[in-house]
């Protein structure tokens, strides 16, 4: 009995290796072009690092007019989570990452080289570990769960390097009878990898963004094919990036000293390897300590906690094209209105280290972007989160559409557009004066500043309504009569008179709008006040001075 023979024993109804090399020819893509893959697993929600490497590897792929696939590796069955690919797939749509090809809504694929679930694709990695059997390069190890734990105990007790290599892998050396004598005794059995490495000997390695690596050689004999049949980790990506002609596999560091084992599983398969690139984890501060962010300790980890506090995706990915390529805020200062698919990301120029996260970074940006947007844009994405995080707001706005589009339209559209709005949820506190039944509730005093005397605050404010108000005005006239108002009640009528001959006068025109202000909207920080009152319309202007008065 030979290699041959136990290959057929283990894998009867295998095919040659042949027939899916033939079924998944090369890729007809140009010269230089990148074909990346987004390969999750569905055990846990959606990580921020996880649509970090999404977004770098759909724009290397679409920049060299490559190709961008989804592959589900869901062989670890036991701790996949109920709707777990759904969550995948719709956490890529709402950042606006499109697959080229792969899985996609209701379990539908594109593509030529599917199944892109490694699920599915069982019989595939079955042929390619018959292959290895019949060279003598895999075997059937009938090892217990117990015989490997009392395999690791002895080499703690020893203080050795733990696994299954050398003296310590038992099945490794038996003969071909051996084997398939208890193959058809029924012994149950997995298949491992024969590893031809020493650990003693180094292998180099160039990663697209850590540069020249060097590590100890495997000689680890891995299980490539689990009792269930199906495959670990590291054989289905060996055999799918080949077959599906993958060029550069993006992945977190964390799978950086696999390397020296995927580059031997590709060298013993016969094919030739990706290039790999490695990205750093995004980093947090912690009390002046850098970490990972943790999916236990940051509500920031998760994607849906983005959705939830309603920063646009457009915010997202521009910050995390921030923080991957160091380029990339000099090239928005010079380009502030073009998108981003126009800035050229490079993987060499990635951090080694890891990026850290910064909230406020972040936030500072989703002002900027949300500026940018029309008003009626402000409107439909604020109910659309509203609609499902906050019943009142989407009330709100639903029953007042046109003057809701009027109240975001404040200004909006101008040189210097209001930076007030971070996030959805921002929304509601910020325009609340704006709604009269929300401006009620609100139990906050009056803040006014400077002057702060009843009598001379109700004396502003009379007069104001009675006698220089006129919703005709435009906004320098308006502006000239708050000015008149404030000589007539004797003060500055300018805020230069006023600093030249501090005690002449009480205080100024910027007082008497900040009187105003607060009169209006409880607050002395608002947009545009001449905007705001256009909007709001005179009933509601009186009707304002006059509880304030009270």
């Amino acid at each position: 009995m030979d290699y041959k023979d136990l290959a057929n024993l283990i894998f009867p109804n295998a095919k040659d290796i042949t027939y899916y090399e033939e079924k998944y020819p090369e890729r007809n893509l140009p010269e230089g072009a990148i074909v990346t893959r987004y390969a999750p697993s569905p055990t846990g929600f959606m990580h921020i690092g996880g649509l970090y490497q999404g977004i770098i590897a759909k724009k290397v792929s679409e920049q060299t007019k490559g190709v961008f696939f989804l592959r589900v590796e869901d062989t670890d069955q036991k701790r996949e989570i109920e709707n777990g690919v759904t969550e995948i797939i719709n956490s890529l749509e709402d950042y606006g990452i499109q697959a080229d090809e792969g899985v996609f809504q209701n379990d539908q694929e594109k593509g030529n080289y599917g199944p892109y679930k490694q699920s599915q694709r069982k019989e595939i990695y079955q042929s390619y570990a018959k292959y290895l059997i019949e060279q003598g390069k895999a075997y059937p190890c009938f090892c217990s769960p117990e015989e490997i734990e009392q395999i690791r105990n002895k080499q703690e007790a020893a203080k050795i390097r733990p696994g299954y290599y050398g003296v310590w892998a038992k099945c490794r050396n038996n003969t071909v009878e051996q084997m398939a004598e208890k193959i058809k005794n029924g012994e149950s059995y997995i298949i491992r990898f024969k590893s031809p490495g020493r650990e003693d000997k180094k292998i180099r390695h160039k990663d697209v963004i850590k540069g020249n690596v060097e590590f100890p050689e495997n000689d680890q004999d891995i299980v490539i094919i689990k009792a269930d049949g199906l495959p670990t980790y590291h054989f289905a990506h060996a055999v799918d990036d080949h077959l599906m002609h993958t060029t550069h596999v993006i992945r977190g560091d964390e799978w950086l000293s696999s390397v020296p084992l995927h580059l031997q599983l590709f060298q013993v398969l016969g094919f030739k390897a990706p290039k790999y690139a490695h990205i750093a984890p995004i980093m947090k501060n912690d009390n002046g300590n850098k970490r990972k962010l943790s999916k236990r300790k940051d509500p920031e980890a998760a994607v849906n906690y983005y959705s939830e506090q309603g920063i646009p995706k457009e915010a997202v990915n521009e910050y995390l094209l921030n923080i991957a390529n160091s380029t990339f805020e000099n090239w928005r200062r010079a380009n502030p209105d073009k998108p981003i698919k126009d800035f050229d990301l490079q993987l060499n120029k990635m951090s080694v280290s890891g990026a850290l996260f910064d909230m406020v970074k972040l936030l500072d940006v989703s002002k900027i972007v949300i500026s940018k947007m029309t008003s009626e844009q402000v409107y439909q994405n604020a109910l659309e989160w509203a609609n499902k995080y906050d019943e009142q707001l989407a009330k709100i706005l639903k029953e007042n559409k046109e003057y809701s589009i009027k109240v975001f339209g404040i200004e909006r559209g101008n040189k210097k557009p209001r930076k007030d709005i971070s996030k959805w949820s921002d929304v509601k506190e910020s325009i609340s004066y704006m709604y009269d039944e929300l401006f009620e509730k609100d139990n906050t005093e009056y803040l006014y500043q400077v002057i702060n005397q009843k009598e001379k605050i109700n004396k502003i404010l009379e007069l104001y309504i009675t006698k220089y108000y006129n919703p005709q005005d435009d906004k320098q006239t308006w502006f000239d009569k708050i000015k008149e108002l404030s000589g007539e009640l004797s003060y500055a009528k300018e805020v230069k008179e006023f600093k030249a001959n501090p005690e002449k006068y009480e205080a100024h025109v910027g007082d008497v709008s900040t009187v105003l202000r607060v009169a209006l909207t409880k607050r002395t920080n608002t947009p545009d006040m001449y905007e705001i009152m256009q909007v709001l319309g005179k009933d509601v202007i009186e009707q304002r001075f006059k509880k304030a008065m009270q």
